[in-house]
């Protein structure tokens, strides 16, 4: 999975003359007003938080209806971030297409494109009839606004999926109207009598899984399998889109994409420049302490952007010389960064531990406190391997100097602080998780764009923006099809199903523990850790509880594989995405990445069986739990 997936496109033709020029006038007009109205989201998101801060601590009184507006706004970021991913061709999916020769990759787009089209119509068409349900009652949803205007933004954005995936499918008129017939299939699916809808159900889901493994995208992939599956039991097609709109009332999710701007914020400025130059002050003297210094500054700035790829993106292309330069084998350099770009999970403030937490009904205090040692000890393995691979290759060494200690501690002074004051104000009961977010974006505007001036506020925060919406869009968005997906598994009772078919066969826990741990590997290999998190914890909280398991503790492992699962081959994201900034072969980044995987596979399996590495350090510093 890979949001920055390299591909192969078309020849552009030549000779569409000017109706190609009003066609391109006309997408930059719809350009602009996408990007318009997601900064405005944004801009409202961060600053609803904020007056209900101030109004609180200031005059003992908060905005009214300001925390249901930010949740709505959240909705809208989500479909409007999904656009601006289609648009930018970053819908999270897997890259297994640029596998193959370019022939077979134009069949392959045209087919999944005509695929991803029919499950997003009906997907449209069942928010259409959702808007119908919302206009019929009536209801309000915050400052007089109909409910129905909220849902609006589902189908608008859809509808501009659709377009923008016949459009990208091929260059041809002719493929493009093949791959727009595909929404027939939604209104002949409703001439099927309801007892004939079960013979169809597999066949629908086994096109949806070829075309997942081609690079049908995965928000597609989950929505196709929740339409289907409620089609064939009679469901109204409006619950999917109905459980997308859950994410409205969710009291956290606001607080992913305001991190997510933040993240961008610091990464887009200076921050990386001051923090890998105090990080080789301070480390860069010890021997291989270069691999040190690189593996703590990805591990920094991976939970601050939401996504691992994003720093191997952004820094790879600085990173690598750096250290091939210092003496350190190149195939040793590589693996390094693509690794190093996946373990900061554990760090606050991480997207996927903040999601776990809710889905999972666990303290996200407790889960952060237990995840901190287990983080630390997978940063401290990578580092190791790497600095004994420099040792070996005799990689130079900065000298140590005092002065350049003082100087770029001073720098980075500002970095160094946001950890600290963010965390002081939230666990002091100052801001909620979600005004801590919005703090954050404020703090990281003020360092970038006011102190040091890294980040143009007229022209460069605006680009900033938009790339933090397309991608908070591209997951969040999972997020929402992922919701209806498992409320159709719990309704069927299938959480209840697989606990008793996994007691049949397992008695102990820790067989269980190891089972699970090989499970979530896997899972980690073929679904991205936030659709992972919605589909996959429903199921697993029932085992918990049936075998005794302590709740943070299976939580710790569960992140720990995920996190492992970005580097599994033959589709862990973090390899496409390795190879596709470094120009490189796959296979060349398996065997990179090789030894680093072996290594914290073995750190994953000291975090399972010995629970005192997350739920004993919690106990000791006052989180309890109840580890058996």
């Amino acid at each position: 999975m890979s949001a920055d997936r390299p591909h192969v496109t078309g020849p552009v033709p030549t000779t569409v003359g000017a109706a190609a020029g009003v066609e391109a006038s006309r997408a930059s007009w719809l350009a602009r007003g996408e990007n318009a109205l997601s900064i405005a989201v944004l801009v409202a998101l961060t600053a609803i938080p904020l007056v209900d801060l101030v109004g609180r601590e200031a005059l003992g009184a908060s905005l009214p209806g300001g925390t249901t507006a930010v949740q709505y706004l959240t909705l809208w970021i989500t479909f409007l971030g999904a656009a601006l991913a289609a648009r930018a061709d970053r819908l999270l999916a897997l890259a297994t297409v640029t596998l193959l020769p370019p022939r077979a990759q134009s069949l392959v787009r045209v087919a999944v494109g005509a695929v991803t089209v029919a499950i997003v119509g009906a997907f449209a068409l069942a928010s259409i009839e959702l808007i119908d349900v919302d206009l019929e009652y009536g209801s309000t949803a915050v400052w007089g606004i109909p409910v129905w205007c909220v849902s609006l933004v589902m189908p608008v954005t859809l509808a501009a999926i659709l377009v923008r995936t016949t459009l990208r499918a091929s260059c041809r008129p002719s493929a493009r109207l093949l791959v727009a017939l595909a929404l027939v299939v939604v209104p002949l699916a409703s001439l099927v009598p309801a007892a004939d809808r079960v013979v169809v159900v597999w066949p629908a889901a086994i096109a949806i899984l070829v075309a997942t493994a081609l690079g049908l995208p995965i928000f597609a992939a989950l929505a196709g399998a929740a339409l289907v599956l409620g089609w064939a039991d009679g469901t109204p097609l409006s619950s999917v889109p109905g459980e997308a709109f859950r994410l409205s009332t969710s009291a956290l999710l606001p607080a992913i994409p305001l991190f997510t701007l933040g993240g961008y914020i610091l990464a887009a400025g200076g921050s990386s420049r001051r923090l890998l130059r105090l990080l080789n002050a301070l480390v860069g003297w010890v021997p291989g302490g270069l691999a040190i210094v690189i593996v703590l500054l990805l591990a920094f700035f991976t939970p601050l952007t939401g996504a691992s790829g994003v720093t191997i993106v952004a820094m790879g292309g600085l990173l690598l010389p750096m250290l091939v330069r210092a003496g350190y084998p190149e195939r040793t350099s590589v693996g390094l960064i693509t690794v190093a770009g996946s373990i900061g999970i554990f760090l606050p403030p991480s997207l996927p531990v903040i999601l776990y937490a809710f889905y999972a009904n666990v303290p996200l205090e407790q889960l952060f406190v237990a995840g901190a040692l287990p983080g630390l000890l997978l940063i401290a393995a990578v580092a190791g391997w790497g600095v004994m691979r420099g040792i070996r290759g005799g990689a130079r060494r900065t000298a140590f100097s005092w002065s350049e200690l003082r100087t770029s501690a001073w720098e980075a002074r500002f970095e160094v602080a946001l950890p600290v004051v963010l965390l002081g104000g939230m666990l002091a009961g100052l801001a909620t998780l979600v005004e801590t977010a919005a703090l954050m974006v404020v703090y990281t505007l003020g360092v970038e764009c006011l102190i040091y001036r890294d980040l143009d506020i007229r022209r460069g925060l605006p680009q900033v923006a938009i790339q933090s919406a397309t991608l908070v869009g591209g997951f969040m968005i999972i997020l929402g099809v992922a919701l209806a997906l498992t409320n159709w598994l719990t309704l069927g009772q299938v959480p209840t199903r697989v606990l008793a078919w996994v007691q049949s066969y397992i008695q102990s826990p820790w067989a269980l523990l190891l089972v699970l741990n090989v499970f979530l590997i896997a899972v980690g290999a073929l679904m991205d850790i936030y659709s992972a998190i919605i589909v996959i914890v429903p199921l697993l909280v029932p085992l918990v509880a049936a075998y005794g398991l302590d709740p943070i503790h299976v939580g710790v492992i569960f992140l720990a594989n995920m996190q492992l699962g970005y580097l599994m081959p033959p589709m862990g994201e973090n390899l496409f995405l390795s190879a596709y900034r470094f120009d490189a072969t796959l296979p060349s980044i398996y065997r990179a990445v090789l030894p680093y995987v072996a290594i914290m596979f073995a750190v994953v399996l000291l975090i399972t069986f010995w629970p005192a590495l997350s739920v004993g350090v919690a106990g000791a510093l006052g989180f309890g739990t109840s580890a058996p």
